[in-house]
């Protein structure tokens, strides 16, 4: 069977998912696997992200979560620091899932709490310099390696999925 690429020409290069329709379309013909096409494929390469970037934080001793709470700080400006509530706003966690996280952040030196400057009451959290230096070296590693990954598809392609998938994600309310 041809396939059309991205860039109109016919191609007989097959992925797993390809193997995986043609399965359902002869023993389900009956049914519409045309969303398969899309998904699958999604799900798939999430799954290479997914490790991509644990290897790109993992090169600078970091997991997944603390990545998360340290790029939401250094995202916050200057100076690099947000409230808890703000955090979990930033990274979708419960509030006690926040609070164990800062408290593991700050026993690791990467960031520090200090009392709000016009509220005693609250708490603010700040990125530390050494939190600041692993979490850009991590993301300049994430940015190459989710670069590899779209080694497939030329600029104008890659900037195209990413309008299509914006359109995607908006439509669902995200």
């Amino acid at each position: 069977m041809d396939l059309t690429s991205a860039h109109g020409c016919a191609t007989t290069e097959r992925d797993e998912v390809d193997h995986v329709l043609a399965a359902w379309r002869r023993e389900r013909p009956d049914l519409d696997t045309c969303p398969m096409e899309v998904w699958s494929r999604i799900t798939r390469l999430a799954q290479l992200l997914d490790g991509a970037r644990a290897r790109a934080y993992a090169a600078h001793e970091l997991q997944v979560w603390e990545f998360d709470v340290l790029a939401a700080l250094r995202r916050a400006g200057d100076p690099p620091r947000l409230s808890p509530g703000r955090l979990v706003r930033e990274t979708h966690v419960t509030s006690g899932t926040m609070t164990n996280r800062i408290d593991r952040l700050e026993s690791r030196g990467l960031v520090r709490r200090f009392a709000h400057p016009s509220d005693g009451r609250c708490v603010l959290v700040e990125l530390t310099a050494e939190g600041s230096a692993r979490v850009d070296a991590s993301m300049a590693d994430l940015l190459a390696a989710e670069r590899s990954l779209a080694t497939g598809l030329g600029d104008e392609e890659f900037r195209t999925l990413g309008v299509l998938l914006r359109t995607l994600l908006i439509s669902q309310g995200s």
